[in-house]
């Protein structure tokens, strides 16, 4: 008898907690802090209001973070459901709970690719012209958890130069996000910088998409006063993720909502995107275990 009341109080348990993963009230969107917080919540507005209408929840909440690191803890705590973010950041919640999200669509960019560069950038006046030419020179990082900002060079420039990061130029630093890196370089606070783009379109706009896209779009950046020094191999673009927390049915209408997204409202999409980007497409774990495994080295190699 005690046997069959046990097993009763844990089939309602789980039948309890199904119910509260459906019975979704309000979904929560993190912002990561690669852009100035005012243009990230504008641009994310649409997507909370589109999201709300589709889902029928009763409200679509959007919380800003200063950087990544705090939409990736929102994330694994289960106080953020939603954030589309670099694949390192993936990366590392993943290897901190492989179970906590879902990485579930990326997006294509105007060429159809699915991939963008780091793209390493100095001054026009600086002399420097080539990654040779930054050697013994101040870089700095978008944040320590950005897949191109950060990530990406510290793996692909010491396979270039055969030299580590901190050997090969005199100081390293952060700019707080990739809008304020550039910003910092143009100030001469770091001879270069790291940022992304997608590496296709006019130069003077800023490629097609990224940051230095989203800056010259905004009146933040004229091209004509920086070089590119230096271009990463390609970087498979970042997942929209959502927490498992929610549960199949809402995640499902997450997933319809963003995948119907490009073709009934493209100026949202391409907004929160940030770029000339043309389509969501269906990803898995498995389209991020290069940068799950690039992750997983410098952090061996760099536990500090």
């Amino acid at each position: 008898m005690l046997k069959k009341v046990l097993l009763s109080a844990v089939a309602l348990g789980v039948l309890a907690g199904s119910a509260m993963a459906q019975d979704v009230k309000v979904l929560r969107i993190g912002l990561d802090g690669s852009e100035n917080e005012a243009d990230q919540i504008r641009n994310t507005k649409c997507v909370a209001d589109g999201l709300k209408a589709a889902t029928g929840v009763a409200e679509v909440q959007v919380f800003p973070s200063p950087d990544y690191n705090g939409v990736i803890q929102g994330l694994l705590g289960g106080t953020i459901d939603i954030a589309s973010m670099g694949a390192s950041s993936y990366a590392k919640i993943a290897l901190a709970d492989p179970k906590a999200v879902d990485p579930i669509l990326t997006y294509t960019g105007s060429d159809g690719s699915s991939g963008y560069y780091t793209i390493m950038v100095a001054r026009k006046d600086s002399g420097i012209k080539k990654l040779a030419d930054a050697k013994g020179k101040k870089i700095g990082f978008a944040d320590p958890d950005s897949t191109s900002g950060f990530l990406v060079p510290n793996v692909a420039i010491p396979k270039e130069t055969g030299t580590p990061i901190k050997e090969y130029f005199s100081e390293t630093g952060f700019g707080g996000g990739h809008e304020n890196l550039v910003l910092a370089v143009l100030d001469k606070k770091f001879d270069v910088g790291t940022t992304f783009g997608s590496g296709v379109g006019k130069w003077e706009e800023g490629y097609s998409g990224g940051n230095l896209h989203q800056m010259v779009k905004k009146g933040n950046l004229d091209m004509d006063d920086i070089v590119e020094v230096w271009k990463s191999p390609l970087i498979p673009n970042g997942p929209l993720m959502v927490t498992n927390k929610l549960g199949d049915s809402m995640k499902q209408k997450v997933e319809d909502y963003f995948m119907e997204l490009p073709k009934k409202d493209l100026a949202c999409f391409q907004a929160y995107t940030q770029g000339k980007n043309t389509a969501y497409i269906k990803v898995d774990p498995s389209f991020y275990q290069t940068i799950i495994d690039a992750r997983k080295s410098v952090t061996a190699a760099d536990p500090d």
